[in-house]
């Protein structure tokens, strides 16, 4: 992150899509043992929406 930003400041598009990759490209760790119901219900769906979308790829 840029270190002497302004908190109002408006990004350029630049600015912005460089920021959207990297952000793209962190890796987030998901711990079973701190997950509470609405994570287990979101990665379930995601799940389901995978499988669909999958069917429609081969179809």
């Amino acid at each position: 992150m840029v270190e002497h930003e302004r908190p109002g400041k408006i990004l350029t598009k630049t600015e912005k899509m460089k920021r959207m990759q990297s952000a793209k490209n962190e890796d987030v760790e998901f711990s079973a043992e701190v997950a509470d119901h609405d994570d287990v219900e979101a990665i379930r769906r995601s799940e389901a929406a995978d499988r669909r979308q999958g069917r429609e790829l081969h179809e």
